[in-house]
């Protein structure tokens, strides 16, 4: 499968949400980000799908309205790379990681581990 990555540098050749093949697959993913407190309600399948970073489409991160106007694939190629937005999400990041596994099984933060906690490799690999 060829490599994904979204402007922030997660990996959405692996995330559950970018990666869902039916309804079912939605609906868990939906559960597990309220457990892990990514949302405060569960989302419904329509919700919770992932088509991919877009200039239409909130970011947590703050960094899509960014990377358009700077006319760059990713935050990697920016030249205030890394900038204060970019610090900002990645101690968010490392703190959700240590949330998500307290929380999850051994198998779900796997999955939410390669998807979401190594934006920084990521982004240092694509510059």
């Amino acid at each position: 499968m060829e490599q994904k990555f979204a402007y922030c540098g997660d990996n959405c050749s692996v995330c559950p949400r970018y990666t869902a093949q039916s309804i079912e697959d939605l609906r868990n993913i939906a559960e597990l980000w309220y457990r892990v407190g990514w949302r405060d309600r569960i989302l419904t399948p329509e919700e919770i799908k992932c088509s991919g970073c877009s200039s239409h489409k909130s970011c947590s991160h703050n960094v899509i309205d960014c990377i358009v106007g700077k006319n760059v694939q990713n935050c990697s190629q920016c030249s205030d790379f890394p900038c204060d937005k970019i610090d900002t999400m990645l101690e968010r990041t490392k703190r959700y990681e240590k949330q998500c596994r307290e929380i999850c099984s051994d198998a779900e933060f796997l999955i939410l581990k390669k998807a979401f906690f190594e934006k920084e490799t990521n982004l240092t690999n694509m510059s």
